[in-house]
Formats: C-alpha cells, structure tokens, sequence
C-alpha cells in the first residue's frame, strides 16, 4: 500500500493534480490524504461578518476546510469508484511547509503530489512559491503536476543527472516504482558540472545499468553551455512525459530555480517534474 499526500487549496490545478494522481496509481492500493493549510491571513472579513458569536476564528477557519475536503472527496469518489482506493482529510492551521512535513512523518508519506501553475510570460516563474519550497525543503519526493497537465500515460521518463554524487536505490526507488508501474522507457540525460569533469562517471552508469536492467536504458550525455534550452528542446524532441531529477546541493534543480528571471521565460516545463532527495554525502 502506497501513502499518497496531496495538498490543496481547492483551486483548479490544485483539484487537476489530485486526479492526475488517481489515474496514475489507478491500479495500486493507495491511502489519498487531502492536507489544506490554513493561516489567519486567509481568513476574509466576509467569513467574519457570518460568523456564529460563540465560534472563534480559527475554529471557523478549520470548519469550512473540513467540509470542503468532505465535500471534494465526495466529488473524487464518485467520478472514479475505485475500491482501490481510500481518502483521508487532513486540516492544519500552520506553517505550510512544516504542516506538510509533519503530516509526511506522522503518516510515513511515499510520495506528494500537487498543483502547480507553470511559466508563464506574465508570472516570470517556472513553478509556484508553494511548490518550489515544497520541492526545496519536504523530506519525500514530490511530484508536480503542471496546470491542465492530464494522465495519458508515462511511455517515456527522463531522468536529469550529473556525474558528482553517487546514486542510491533507495533515494530512486519513487522513479524505479513509477517505470515499473506503467512499463516506461528510461531516458537519461546527463549533465557535467561546469568543467565537464564527473567525478562519478562510471559507478554511476554502471549502477543504473544494475538497477534499472528491466527497462529500456538510454544514456545521453550533455555538455550543453545552455542545459536549460537543452532539457526543453529533449522533452519536446522525445515526446517525455515526466522528468525526474535529484535534489541536491549545487544540483541541475538548484540551479534552475535560482536562475535570473529573463531566463526563466526561456523554459517552460508543461509536463510532471518528480524531484527526489539526495543524502548522500561524497
């Protein structure tokens, strides 16, 4: 059984990234927990003014998520009829990123799935502020799901790399699982660091040659000056359908939320973006 975290904010591609996850474990026994996070500032004076005397705001607050998630649960079940499948509501009133990884240890979480807005011209952003620290601080992978992005199917994954950390099973397990769920092609795409010097070049080839044997493997090296317009122009080229990557200190992710806002119009990712964590320490 699979224990799935899906936060959301009832917005439309926050709902989007909840079906997506339905239809991609469609056949796997699944735990579905629906986290909304709520803080005071989101509390409007129009909810104020209908308050009963006797509740607190707070308690209001929790009140109207609680049916909400009931509500959209309901909503779920309904379109899909999956025994397979059970829903859990979840409401906090917290920090979101420390709600997300408290739920995370408490129901022992394989992977979160949420919504996520895109670039944009007009937003100059690759993902949401959520989904970025999310992504940068969460202690389980996290996959993203871009708005309107819908589950067709996973035929072909790209895996983004680099030659300076060693990889570990465990840390890759979420993308093993996921090839192996919908019969995937593997695709990798390595990138060197600056100097186009890996220092883990052959243990690191011959350990995803070992452990991703039952999928088709295909390795390509890149010493791109530009890895983003790179990684762009290889999705759309191979027509991939999510694009796993690690996160780690100086890593491809790093380096690509940390980009200069002009550049980040240059790069648009419309499809899933599965970031796993990285711990090892060489």
């Amino acid at each position: 059984m699979k224990s799935i975290l899906l936060p959301t904010d009832f917005s439309k591609n926050s709902v989007n990234a909840i079906n997506y996850a339905i239809a991609l474990f469609k056949d796997v026994t699944c735990d579905f927990y629906l986290l909304n996070v709520q803080k005071a500032s989101s509390f409007i004076s129009d909810d104020m003014m209908v308050m009963a005397s006797s509740a607190t705001i707070y308690q209001t607050i929790i009140d109207v998520s609680k049916k909400s998630i009931a509500n959209l649960i309901k909503k779920i079940e309904t379109k899909h009829k999956n025994d397979k499948h059970t829903f859990h509501s979840i409401v906090d009133y917290d920090n979101f990123i420390d709600s997300i990884n408290q739920v995370t240890l408490k129901k022992e979480i394989d992977l979160i799935v949420m919504g996520t807005k895109g670039a944009t011209g007009l937003e100059k952003v690759i993902f949401g502020s959520n989904t970025v620290h999310v992504m940068q601080r969460c202690v389980a992978p996290v996959l993203a799901i871009p708005d309107g992005c819908l589950f067709t199917n996973l035929n072909r994954v790209a895996f983004s790399a680099n030659y300076l950390t060693l990889y570990n099973i465990e840390e890759l397990r979420p993308l093993k699982e996921l090839l192996s769920l919908h019969d995937s092609k593997l695709n990798v795409l390595h990138f060197d660091d600056a100097e186009g010097t890996g220092n883990h070049r052959k243990e690191n080839k011959k350990f995803l040659k070992m452990h991703f044997s039952d999928v088709t493997y295909e390795n390509i090296d890149s010493f791109s000056k530009d890895p983003y317009k790179t990684l762009e122009e290889y999705i759309h080229a191979n027509d991939i359908k999510l694009i796993a990557m690690m996160r780690k200190k100086h890593s491809f992710l790093e380096r690509l939320f940390n980009k200069h806002p002009e550049e980040t119009l240059a790069f648009n990712i419309d499809i899933p973006f599965l970031v796993m964590e990285n711990t090892i320490v060489v």
